[in-house]
């Protein structure tokens, strides 16, 4: 689409466009910009009634429009993210929620922040009309996407409005920097610049349209202190001592400087921009810079340099001397790229160096910012050569990415690609031609090893977003070198000269105003170069732009004699299109070419040595070529005239004759080398001469070799096969530097004495090109091996003895030489780089085991310890670093085990002495040089970096300890920031996810002042995460974890399916697990904080969610869903008018009881009313009522809860305290009476279900609008969906799982109904049902064998306690208020969830109330959603008969909705509801439900998934086998009550009872939090029973106690509990009145000081009475209400911990000690390993002994070690289920019985011997003590 278009329609969408903007600023350095900016803006329609800018951080203070002023609204949705009150924003687990908000929020504030009303006075005022192409020029060609619009249309014109925008700026994060001194830089010059820190970075500093397409021209005014120091008073002949004057630099050119008007000490700069230019392409900087200006050259026709732009350099005070070095040489590349391309697009060039810039560079219209790091002093050689490039191609912006932007984004590898294209070109010029193609060569080597199937195509139309940071590099690579190849292609055509013709057309339609804003799209490049060159590119376009991937080339050549011709075979690959070939998804995305097609150039050197070139035309992937060959006879031999003549030119070139050296065009490059020509040097030199049968092949040859691609015109992998004669005839005597590369390569996989010497020849010939001489040098590595005698090596040495003193001995051993060098002389720039590739080569050579000889590591440490550079004129920083990185290189082998795996254990016995001494010596030299670096510094402490990476290499080889104290002081603010960096990346690679490197790290993240500093630790901290992993850091850790969650589950299936995963997963799942990681107390503190923070950086937001979505696990969110509710039935309606309200005496306290805010909207805080509920009917009423409204109303937790019925005496004053006795740990899931094992069973039944495959269409409930089903309620009554299903069951609407299987089969049933058979829904719902079926029934089995192995209570329940399923009574007039509840009568009101009362109704009764602990035990509430959940089993005999009803007028009403209700599901509920009466006595209230039950969430969801590989595990709380209990060895065994059990475990020993105690068991994953320690929970009988002894109340552990009090302190609102109550100070005088039992943390805290608590449980009940007296009082939703809520997630939160039990130190290590004894026994042979059915040829085991109960010492002590007993008596049960196991299989009578008998004698022998060394520890053991707490208070 065209430019124009495209704008057109975003100014008519925002209603207006942007001709001009003046910014006023004046700058404070102190950290704050304050001014104004006017915009004048140009309406384009007269509907324009706001104006949208965007403008973060600034505080805006005035605005006026068109001179009025304009009321307007400000609104950053960035810095307005809230994740809810802190106590909920501090929650880790809800990082994704975070990540949502703030894409959220990015796209809100597309639109802008800035909202501007324009005032009625402003008029917008029409000016004409004028022609939409009246801007543009009609020269330009249009596209072809748009030919149906219409190039001439009239836009109405309007009169310009100016906007004026006063708005100041103090301390901004992004967009602007201030650099400031602090106490670590005291010297830091003080300076202000625009940062690119992040996309939106303009609207950071100004009010603008911040968009790339939007231009204006722009004018500036920037006030500044006239200088920022402090001025001295000096004699008046000092004019040395004038302070240094602000200078401020901007984007544009610079009108005037004027002094202040008002103010003497102040300064204005006047700019001006004339070119319309995008606000991101607007910067300035403003400080006491030094200017150098970069003078004009002087040529021929222009001798005075006017003609050609100002350019100046600007830098901080103290680089003055390295300025003019480092950029002095851009005038000649101003001079070129103006010549080649097309005038400077501007008027003047400015570059500023400036500090703590967050990248390299930032290129701005007419000016770059860039970073101090590259300036550089004459000494410098590495520095010179990247300073030029970077500035070379800065200059190349303003033509491309400046003037010449990207049309679209997908478009941006064009104006990149040129810019890096013209820059390379100027490279060429100032390096020369051989730099520039080994460059290309290199960077072909990058592109083909990124670019196989991981990479998208440069260009890809279909994204309209900007292109990922992750493939910018390699964009910035790889379209440079498409552009070469492309002009390579365009200048074959014949009649063109390539891109050289198209670039200066395309730069001159820019600055003629043809190409339209300046925008270039990849089809108007690509159509000039049509137009230029006349070849059509599209068939190069869709290969190399369009597709992504590259070819890979295999060749092969031979020789026809009959048909004199050289016959080639062509085979191409395309490794991209291959990996995604089964991918159809990725293939669309990312477009891999299947076939490249195109010419290439083959160069065949014949035998006369003439080169002949050949286009091999490729249109198939395999193809035989015939190439004629022109010489009519063989190879030239050595004695004819031909060859003669050829010798005695090269003599003559050798010997300095120019014009012969140019006749023979340089034969052999090396010829006339003295060392080649001397026999004496040639043996001392070991070269290698061919033989005999060589020469007979060589003379044989038809050609001396053949060059594919020999003009470089394909990106491709290209592998040919031709004997290595040839590729040292191709390295000898072609001139290409590529064709000499290529066969260097070549030669180096081969390696023999021949290339060896041809090799050493390479590097000793000056007439090389450097770099190719360095890598022959890294090529000799190859020859460096035992079957050549390592002659590689010998050739390293002997090249590298060139630069050392020589021996004395002219025949001494090279490989015992002491190579002392002599002083450096970097003079010879090439010679330099080849030592460096010397030093390098030399550290790679390997021993057969991986190390390296020691006399290379000698050779390293004599290089840093005799180096001398006091005469060199250059720099040695650079060849230091190289000589200590190769010394790393050299210490660390390269053997397996890979990827850094050195244990300990193999690193010693592989270590020898001789190897440590010269680690020892290599480190005393580097430490030498770190110190020297900080006296006297190398460029930017490069040496102190290779010195920390050094320690890097050698820790992570575990070669040395960890270095933290060398690492952790170089990370502070002060040192420089590359050895900050460098610092860090070594601490990163320890241990830094211990608790104190952790809070430093993240702070670092959070609150350094150097924001690359902060980017770089919260990058690296994710990629050390796998780096740690993969090298074995947490190895251990994490694999302990991991086999913990494996036994803790019970599951080997799950272990099974885990091992399918993908290994990164696998790794998430280690590092989650990870006590030291992922359960780190700092990471989950502070996470949640930093990412939330105003001041935090955006990458490192970003970094610090990444680091959460790994390490941390994401709570699912609930998407938000629009229901439409259809009610059933009209007369819910309407609510029934209800009697006249009567107030109660206290109407101010409606809600005392507690409870959470009414959620429905049925249940409102009107003023009570006096309600009569009908007698008989009631249950039927409560059970029978799923009408619409009320289905809603259950939807969200609405049910009803009655008190217990009290006496009318005492339900005035007593009733209100009692609730507080209600247990407030029920979770809200279980509130209906569902078992803890239902629960989990029906809550991963659920889970599978919702990720079947099939069941997507049952997800939400059905919307007769979105699924086209107008009649679906009229069919469908009650309707069913997995979303409703979960919904009901976390708020506690099921009694059992049943009634879940219930609502499923309701579900698929109404699927059935309302869709015809064969129909795609309903076949799905068969799918679905039968999944569902398979996986149920897995369940059931499951859980029924656990309730065998542990039966249900007795239904005979005491005359003192009630039911669990209390029957409604009959009320009176209510003695208190209560809400007013809704259409049916008041009958409904909110439900009560886990952590909060329920809101009861308080009636009148008659029932009896001698009943002592009626009011302590709570009723279970009812719920009404399903009848056939809550139909209410036959009435007990212990409750009493309801009294008489009294009608007040709403039974009729009632009664009508019942019998339409009960119409209704009748049917559907009888079978149900019988099942329901029959189960309904066996559920025990909450507080007594069976601990036996009490299953994992994860052992459920293994459970259900069928078995098939499976490792011993003792977790499974249910075993199939009697005496389970007994035998569990979960650190929580279950109690159950019942009868004595059967005989068998009347044989159990009783040492073994403790392990039935009932212990509250901790999750690992902290999912459970019931505590059931005050219900009776009697153990299984084993032996003689009597009577069931009770379950002993944890004793107190004050440590414990404190420690949770000290957590919940930390929550946001816990001040006012921590205080009792005053009536008076707070204002509450009737508080006593109401609560009976006040508590406050204070109170707490003095009762634990003084011993007053007895049981942990004492505790809890004062903790939970806080809560309960504050929802009592308080009505819900008030603050103190709030409070409590969260200081109650807090409580509940520590709790489990607190209560966790475990082995004590002493037992745990008396147990290892008898498990050690017993393995080392002979006895146990047999119990050492689990048992392997397959090894064994025992295929039945598993099936006699079920693999839960299988048992072996190895398990148990993995179970030991890993604290997974909580008493001795478990472990001990552990070993005799063991020892049962083996005589079970085997036979009481087997040889295995006997060895079985001898190991349970030894066993109790070794346990009687520890038994009698301890105290009394175990006697309370025997009473049943579910852990023996009171012993270790005892010892």
């Amino acid at each position: 689409m065209d430019t124009r278009i495209n704008l057109q329609r975003e100014h008519f969408r925002r209603g207006f466009s942007i001709s001009h903007q003046k910014v006023v600023l004046e700058i404070d350095f102190a950290g704050s910009l304050w001014g104004y900016t006017e915009i004048t803006i140009v309406p384009t329609s007269n509907e324009l009634r706001t104006i949208h800018l965007h403008s973060r951080q600034c505080s805006i203070h005035k605005v006026t429009v068109g001179g009025h002023q304009a009321e307007f609204a400000h609104h950053d949705p960035l810095s307005s993210i809230s994740m809810g009150v802190p106590a909920e924003a501090s929650d880790c687990h809800r990082h994704p929620e975070l990540k949502r908000k703030i894409y959220s929020a990015l796209q809100e504030s597309d639109e802008g922040e800035l909202s501007i009303a324009v005032p009625r006075e402003v008029s917008l005022k029409q000016c004409g009309q004028s022609s939409s192409g009246g801007a543009f020029s009609e020269a330009a060609t249009p596209e072809p996407q748009t030919p149906s619009f219409p190039r001439e249309q009239s836009v109405l014109e309007f009169t310009p409005i100016v906007v004026n925008i006063a708005y100041s700026l103090r301390n901004p994060v992004d967009g602007f920097e201030f650099v400031l001194p602090t106490d670590s830089h005291p010297y830091r010059v003080p300076h202000a610049y625009t940062s690119p820190s992040s996309p939106d970075a303009a609207r950071c500093w100004v009010p603008c349209i911040d968009n790339l397409w939007e231009k204006c021209t722009w004018e500036f005014e920037f006030v500044v202190p006239k200088s920022l120091e402090e001025r001295e008073p000096t004699h008046d002949d000092e004019e040395s001592s004038e302070p240094t004057p602000t200078v401020v630099v901007c984007s544009g050119e610079l009108v005037e400087q004027v002094a202040h008007p008002y103010n003497s000490n102040k300064t204005i700069f006047l700019f001006s921009q004339p070119v319309l230019t995008s606000v991101q392409h607007i910067a300035f900087a403003a400080g006491p810079f030094h200017l150098y200006s970069i003078h004009a050259e002087h040529s021929a026709d222009d001798t005075t340099g006017a003609s050609q732009p100002l350019m100046y350099a600007f830098c901080l005070l103290g680089h003055e001397s390295s300025l003019t070095t480092s950029t002095s040489f851009l005038r000649s590349a101003m001079t070129f790229y103006s010549t080649e391309f097309g005038s400077y697009p501007f008027g003047s060039y400015k570059m500023v160096f400036v500090d703590q810039l967050p990248t390299q560079r930032f290129d701005s219209a007419t000016l770059s910012l860039l970073t101090v790091d590259l300036l550089h002093g004459e000494d410098a050689i590495e520095q010179a050569i990247e300073a030029r490039h970077t500035l070379s191609h800065a200059l190349a912006c303003q033509w491309a990415g400046i003037n010449i932007i990207p049309k679209n984004w997908s478009d941006i590898w064009l104006v990149n690609g040129l810019a890096l294209y013209i820059t390379g070109l100027f490279m060429r010029k100032l390096f020369g031609n051989n730099d520039y193609r080994f460059r290309l060569k290199k960077d072909m080597h990058r592109v083909l090893e990124w670019d196989n199937g991981a990479m998208p195509p440069i260009c890809q139309p279909q994204v309209l977003d900007p292109p990922d940071t992750a493939t910018m590099p390699f964009i910035n690579l790889k379209a440079p070198l498409v552009l070469h190849i492309l002009d390579r292609r365009l200048g074959k055509s014949g009649t063109s000269l390539g891109l050289s013709r198209v670039l200066p057309k395309l730069f001159l339609s820019a600055i003629s105003g043809e190409l339209q804003n300046n925008a270039l799209s990849t089809h108007t490049f690509l159509r000039t170069c049509r137009k230029v060159s006349g070849v059509d590119p599209r068939s190069f376009a869709e290969q190399w732009i369009y597709g992504s991937g590259c070819p890979s080339f295999n060749f092969s050549a031979t020789f026809n004699r009959k048909k004199m011709a050289v016959e080639i075979t062509m085979r191409q690959d395309a490794p991209a299109f291959k990996a995604m070939e089964n991918n159809e998804i990725s293939r669309a995305l990312m477009k891999p070419v299947p076939f490249f097609e195109g010419q290439m150039t083959i160069r065949i050197h014949e035998a006369d040595g003439t080169p002949y070139e050949h286009v091999l035309d490729i249109r198939t992937p395999f193809k035989r070529y015939e190439v004629p060959f022109n010489t009519k006879y063989k190879r030239v031999r050595r004695n004819t005239k031909r060859y003669l003549a050829r010798q005695a030119a090269a003599q003559a070139a050798a010997e300095g004759d120019t014009e012969a050296a140019e006749a023979m065009g340089m034969v052999d490059m090396g010829f006339g080398l003295e060392v080649w020509e001397k026999e004496q040097e040639r043996e001392n030199w070991k070269v290698a001469d061919w033989t005999e049968e060589d020469e007979g092949i060589m003379s044989g040859a038809t050609y001396e070799w053949i060059r594919m691609d020999a003009d470089f015109e394909w990106i491709a992998d290209i592998t040919f096969d031709q004997p290595d004669f040839m590729w040292v005839s191709q390295l000898q005597r072609d001139r290409d530097v590529v064709a000499q590369l290529e066969a260097v390569h070549a030669l180096a996989d081969k390696p023999t004495a021949i290339v060896s010497s041809t090799l050493t020849k390479t590097v000793l010939v000056s007439n090389y090109y450097f770099r190719v001489r360095c890598e022959a040098a890294m090529a000799l590595v190859n020859c460096a091996v035992r079957k050549l005698d390592f002659l590689g090596l010998f050739h390293l040495f002997k090249l590298f003895l060139r630069y050392c003193y020589d021996p004395e001995d002219p025949n001494q051993d090279l490989f015992s030489h002491k190579y002392v060098p002599k002083p450096n002389d970097f003079t010879d720039l090439p010679e330099y780089f080849v030592r460096k590739s010397l030093v390098n080569a030399i550290s790679r050579v390997r021993f057969e085991n991986g190390k390296s000889p020691s006399v290379v590591r000698q050779f390293l440490i004599d290089q840093l310890r005799y180096n001398d550079n006091t005469s060199n004129p250059y720099s040695d920083g650079f060849y230091i670093c190289t000589i200590i990185s190769a010394a790393a290189c050299a210490v660390v082998s390269t053997a397996p085990p890979e990827r850094g795996e050195l244990l300990p254990s193999e690193a010693r016995s592989e270590h020898s002495v001789e190897d440590a001494e010269l680690v020892k010596q290599t480190r005393a030299e580097v430490d030498r040089y770190r110190s020297m670096d900080r006296l006297i510094p190398s460029p930017h402490n490069i040496v102190t970096t290779a010195a920390l990476e050094f320690y890097m290499m050698l820790t992570v080889a575990n070669l040395i300890p960890a270095q933290t104290r060398v690492f952790f002081p170089l990370t502070r603010e002060g040192n420089y920031t590359q050895v900050r960096i460098a610092a860090f990346d070594g601490l990163l690679l320890t241990k830094w996810y211990t608790p104190q490197i952790m809070r430093y790290i993240l702070a670092v993240m959070a609150n350094d002042p150097s924001r690359v500093v902060r980017r770089h630790v919260a990058r690296n901290a994710c990629h050390s995460l796998a780096l740690l992993v993969q090298i074995g850091e947490t190895k251990s850790s994490s694999k302990e974890s991991e086999s913990l969650l494996i036994e803790e589950d019970g599951n080997l299936p799950e272990k099974t399916k885990e091992s399918k995963k993908s290994e990164l997963d696998a790794m998430i799942k280690i590092l989650r697990k990870d006590r030291e990681v992922g359960k780190n107390e700092y990471l989950r503190e502070f996470l949640m904080p930093i990412a939330l923070a105003s001041d935090v950086d955006h990458e490192v937001r970003w970094c610090v969610l990444k680091l959460a979505d790994i390490l941390i696990r994401p709570v699912e969110e609930t998407p938000p869903t629009v229901k439409i509710h259809i009610p059933s039935t009209p007369i819910a309606e309407l609510p029934p008018s209800l009697p006249t309200p009567k107030l109660a005496v206290k109407p101010t306290r409606v809600i005392k009881s507690g409870g959470p805010p009414p959620k429905s909207p049925l249940a409102s805080l009107n003023p009570p009313t006096k309600l009569k509920l009908p007698a008989i009917p009631a249950a039927d009423m409560i059970a029978r009522t799923p009408a619409a409204p009320l289905a809603e109303s259950s939807k969200k937790g609405v049910s009803f809860a009655y008190a217990e019925p009290p006496s009318a005496v005492k339900s005035k004053v007593r009733p209100p305290a009692k609730i507080v006795t209600k247990p407030a740990h029920v979770p809200k899931a279980q509130s209906g009476g569902m078992s803890l094992n239902d629960l989990r069973a029906s809550r991963n039944a659920l889970k599978k279900l919702k990720s079947n495959k099939h069941a997507a269409l049952f997800l939400q409930p059905v919307d007769p609008i979105r699924d086209h089903a107008p009649n679906y309620f009229d069919v469908i009554k009650d309707p069913m969906d997995l979303s409703t299903m979960s919904a009901k069951l976390e708020e506690g609407m099921y009694k059992d799982r049943f009634a879940f299987q219930a609502d499923f089969r309701l579900m698929i049933s109404n699927a059935k109904l309302y869709n015809a058979p064969g129909s795609y829904v309903h076949n799905e719902a068969i799918t679905v049902e039968t999944f569902f079926e398979k996986q149920w029934t897995i369940i059931n089995k499951t859980l029924e064998a656990a309730d065998r192995a542990h039966p249900p209570l007795p239904v005979e329940v005491p005359k003192s306690k009630p039911q669990s399923r209390i029957l409604p009574p009959v009320p009176k007039a209510f003695q208190s208020p209560i809400p007013d509840a809704g259409p049916i009568s008041g009958a409904l009101i909110p439900a009560k969830s886990s952590s909060r009362p329920t809101i009861k109704l308080k009636v009148g009764s008659q029932v009896k109330t001698s009943e002592p602990t009626t009011s302590e035990l709570p009723p279970k509430p009812l719920r009404i959603k399903k009848a056939k959940v809550m139909e209410p089993p036959v009435e007990p005999p212990s409750i009493d008969a309801p009294p008489p009803y009294v009608d007040d007028g709403s039974h009729d009403l009632l009664q009508e909705v019942l019998a339409i209700e009960a119409e209704q599901s009748v049917h559907r509920h009888r079978s149900i509801s019988e099942k329901e009466r029959d189960r309904a006595p066996a559920n025990p209230a909450p507080g007594k439900r069976k601990k036996s039950e009490l299953l994992d969430e994860d052992d459920i969801l293994a459970l259900a998934t069928p078995a098939k590989k499976e490792k011993a595990s003792h977790s499974d709380p249910s075993p199939s086998v009697v005496k389970s209990s007994s035998a569990d060895s979960t650190p929580n065994p279950k109690p159950t009550q019942g009868p004595a059990k059967s005989k068998k475990e009347k044989q159990v020993e009783p040492s073994s009872r403790s392990s039935t105690v009932d212990v509250p068991r901790i999750s690992l994953k902290g999912k459970e939090k019931e505590s059931t320690s005050s219900s009776p929970a009697p153990s299984v009988a084993v032996g003689k029973v009597k009577k069931p002894p009770a379950a002993q109340p944890m004793t107190i552990n004050e440590k414990k106690c404190k420690e949770v009090l000290k957590t919940i302190f930390k929550v946001e609102g816990v001040g006012i509990f921590l205080r009792p109550v005053d009536p008076v100070l707070d204002g509450c005088p009737t508080y006593l009145d109401e609560i009976q039992h006040p508590m406050d943390f204070g109170t707490i805290s003095t009762k634990i000081n003084e011993g007053r608590y007895q049981t942990m449980e004492d505790f809890r009940k004062d903790v939970e009475l806080v809560f309960s007296n504050c929802r009592q009082f308080n009505p819900p939703g008030t603050y103190p209400v709030t409070c409590a809520e969260a200081v109650e997630r807090a409580f509940k939160k520590e709790w489990p911990k607190a209560m966790e039990r475990k082995l004590s130190w002493t037992e745990k290590r008396g147990l290892q000690g008898v498990m050690t004894s017993i393995i080392k026994d002979d006895v146990s042979w047999i119990f050492r390993e689990p048992v392997d059915p397959v090894k064994l040829a025992i295929p039945t085991y598993f099936d006699i002994i079920p693999r839960k109960e299988a048992r072996d010492l190895k398990t148990i002590r993995q179970k030991l070690d890993s604290d997974k007993y909580d008493s001795v008596e478990a472990f001990q049960s552990d070993v005799d289920l063991m020892m049962r196991n083996a005589i079970k299989f085997n036979g009481a009578d087997s040889d295995v019985a006997i060895i079985t008998n001898k190991f349970d004698q030894r066993f109790q022998e070794v346990m009687g011997a520890w038994r009698s060394g301890a105290t009394k520890k175990r006697k309370d053991g025997d009473k049943g003590t579910p852990q023996p707490t009171k012993k270790i208070r005892t010892e």
